[in-house]
């Protein structure tokens, strides 16, 4: 074979033998909280060409679920995988995906009634400045978009519908709605604080009640943030999610809804996941 043929197949066959080039994860990464009163741990995930570039890049946070802590979606959500997969594939542009743990001190990612526990203070405040200081991210509500499982698609909700100035998308997976109605509240509530009054009631009902919230959208709200709302036909969590969706539909607020085969599990959501990022990647670009 010519000299000039075998470095024709070398230059071809090398890209195929040289590794594909990977995004990185970094699982017990710290914050100081002063809300919190506390240190905080996050994870988060960087796009294969972070360090080799001088760009800043659109931001997913992603909400772990009750039980799980911030190493949830890299442990058994296959983060890593799925998206140096979607971005080499180019389904989802390179991102920055940060996921903070609310599994340590309490559980959740709600102030609490008291007002002694305030993780929703923490993130807005604290976290997300912080993270947005710290990587290279573009801070236009544009290129931010929130997902999250079950609790933390509770979080996903809510955040978005207490801050749609800051979310682009937001992507509620078998999520947890709150109280479906200021009874279900009172009942909730009433198990840990018996003497809790009615005005402390209504309050955290119309704050944390995903259905109440959608039912209350003001107009100017509702094209605000893009939806795309998940749930597997044999999940616990399916009445909320399916009222969610009837209301959002009768209040005409845009949304994708997708009810699939599966349950409550991580099979469930590694399957979500890549739609997750093909649904905020388009919100990032122009459409």
């Amino acid at each position: 074979m010519k000299k000039h043929s075998l470095l024709l197949l070398a230059g071809l066959l090398l890209p195929l033998l040289l590794p594909a080039q990977t995004g990185k994860v970094f699982d017990s990464r710290t914050l100081k909280s002063d809300i919190l009163k506390s240190d905080r741990k996050y994870a988060v995930y960087l796009p294969p060409d972070y360090e080799t570039s001088q760009r800043s890049y659109p931001v997913l946070y992603l909400l772990h679920g009750s039980g799980d802590d911030q190493t949830g979606w890299i442990q058994f959500g296959e983060v890593l995988n799925i998206a140096d997969k979607a971005i080499r594939e180019g389904k989802a542009t390179p991102m920055i995906i940060v996921m903070p743990d609310a599994n340590t001190g309490r559980k959740g990612y709600f102030n609490d009634v008291k007002g002694d526990w305030r993780y929703e203070d923490f993130f807005f405040q604290e976290f997300l400045p912080y993270i947005e200081k710290t990587y290279r991210i573009r801070k236009e509500k544009r290129y931010r978009a929130i997902a999250g499982l079950s609790m933390g698609g509770g979080g996903t909700f809510i955040y978005a519908l207490h801050h749609p100035e800051l979310f682009s998308s937001a992507c509620p997976l078998s999520a947890a709605t709150g109280p479906l109605s200021r009874e279900e509240a009172a009942e909730r509530l009433k198990k840990t604080d018996p003497g809790i009054s009615d005005a402390a009631v209504t309050a955290y009902y119309q704050r944390q009640s995903v259905l109440y919230l959608m039912e209350h959208m003001p107009e100017d709200h509702k094209k605000a943030v893009r939806w795309y709302i998940d749930d597997g036909d044999d999940d616990f969590l399916y009445e909320g999610n399916c009222l969610v969706h009837i209301a959002m539909r009768k209040h005409d607020i845009p949304h994708e809804f997708r009810i699939r085969d599966g349950g409550h599990t991580w099979t469930y959501w590694r399957s979500s996941l890549p739609e997750v990022l093909a649904f905020v990647s388009q919100g990032f670009h122009q459409y």
